[in-house]
């Protein structure tokens, strides 16, 4: 039977970890029957000491829990993204592909025996909390996670809808840990937010689940319509920012969303006859618009799909800081007794041949999100302080050589400046897209 067969889900979701590759020489015969009778000894020695603990071990043990132990270790040797999930982790990864399920609202990975948070996910506790991505958290209520596996660790962050939990947080920047207090809460994502910014369209993907195509079509063709037309859209922001993955299929259909043709992905298995190729199917949404995609190193997998195919085929900018370089498939296969295993099978290459693993993909346009301090903070208010026109001074004569209209345009103009400007403040990298795009659509025309 053909692994096809067993796959529920391709994951492109977020984890660390490199994926070593060594190509050998086809074994003789000889090497192979001994490779298996030294196998078979093997699998008599995990016999004997399953035997052993479950006749002499101090405590009397749950031997389908010693048996799930010994899967998960097998399967949490091989990289930090395979793994095996009971029947009770079976069911809540298939309820987080729909989009709605219970914690924190961080997506994780494990470096150097702490967990690190990939990017927290927007409007969540996690978020609101002000947790950062590339944060370490070294405890969860006291109890340090150095040792535990990526799972262990998760179980402890896990609890009751309104439980709270304190999380001990090393940050770059900041000499001592510190502890944050969250609220676990049901997470509930909308996969994709789209609203306008001046005459720019930003579309906010946060997650790639079963929501995000839909969510991002409705969302752009009520944009679209609401600014009556595509002739009065300058193109999309599409931000990507702190957007950890999900499925392989929904990365596929939101690049194919802006590409008319192409390839958009490439998957490479051990055997060569596994590797699969994703085609652009004809449709462009945004009729050739200009299109930025916003990326940052919480961007990871099924993001860096679309930001990788996008850049190749030179249909969008890149903007912002390298992604995270998560540059693996992951299948998801249903076991006997309603559990599951996640198995690394792929790795996936974008259009032009480029594997993301442990690069990411680097923006064609760095810019790098500023920190803004309360002593940069007065020094601007005293910058606007100063940058008084002749129209704010007492008596100014009036322009009388223009007409209301040239009036009513000047003052929108000058409105939206000043909206692009207090976005700046507010979100750096946003802002600088937008101009981007509105840089790009004044060239067209």
């Amino acid at each position: 039977m053909s692994m096809k067969k067993h796959i529920v889900a391709g994951l492109v979701g977020i984890t660390a970890g490199l994926l070593g590759s060594t190509q050998v020489a086809a074994p003789l015969l000889a090497q192979d029957s001994a490779r298996s009778s030294n196998v078979y000894e093997q699998l008599d020695l995990f016999g004997d000491i399953f035997e052993r603990i479950r006749a002499q071990y101090v405590e009397e043990v749950d031997e389908s829990k010693l048996i799930e132990a010994a899967i998960d270790g097998m399967l949490t040797s091989l990289d930090p993204h395979s793994s095996y999930l009971s029947p009770d982790d079976a069911s809540a990864m298939r309820v987080q592909t729909r989009g709605e399920f219970g914690g924190l609202g961080i997506e994780v990975t494990q470096e150097e025996g702490f967990v690190k948070v990939v990017s927290p996910m927007d409007g969540t506790p996690a978020d609101e909390a002000g947790i950062e991505a590339g944060d370490f958290i070294t405890h969860v209520d006291s109890e340090s996670l150095l040792g535990l596996t990526l799972d262990e660790a998760v179980d402890l962050m896990r609890g009751p809808v309104g439980s709270e939990i304190i999380v001990t947080v090393v940050r770059e920047g900041e000499a001592e840990p510190f502890d944050v207090s969250i609220i676990r809460d049901t997470i509930k994502l909308t996969a994709a937010r789209v609203r306008t910014e001046g005459h720019a369209i930003v579309a906010r993907v946060t997650t790639f689940n079963d929501q995000t195509t839909p969510n991002l079509v409705e969302g752009l063709e009520r944009e679209i319509e609401a600014a009556g037309g595509m002739e009065e859209v300058d193109g999309i922001v599409l931000d990507l920012r702190n957007n950890p993955g999900g499925l392989l299929t929904q990365a596929i259909k939101v690049a194919d969303t802006f590409l008319e043709k192409g390839e958009i992905v490439s998957t490479r298995g051990r055997n060569p006859e596994d590797g699969e190729r994703f085609n652009a199917t004809q449709g462009d949404l945004m009729d050739g618009k200009p299109i930025v995609v916003l990326i940052n190193g919480g961007s990871a997998s099924a993001s860096e799909i679309v930001a990788g195919a996008l850049q190749d085929h030179r249909r969008a900018i890149v903007v912002g800081t390298k992604s995270f370089g998560k540059g693996s498939v992951q299948t998801v296969m249903p076991l006997r007794g309603d559990g599951a295993m996640r198995l690394t099978t792929a790795r996936y290459y974008t259009p032009s041949g480029r594997s993301i693993q442990a690069l990411g993909v680097s923006p064609d346009i760095i810019v790098e999100q500023p920190r803004s301090t309360p002593d940069e903070e007065e020094e601007d208010e005293a910058t606007s302080r100063r940058n008084r026109s002749e129209a704010d001074l007492r008596g100014a004569l009036n322009n009388d050589s223009l007409s209301e209209d040239q009036i009513r345009q000047i003052e929108q103009e000058r409105e939206e400046a000043e909206q692009a400007a207090a976005l700046r403040d507010e979100d750096y990298q946003l802002a600088y897209a937008v101009d981007l795009l509105k840089g790009l659509i004044a060239l067209r025309q």
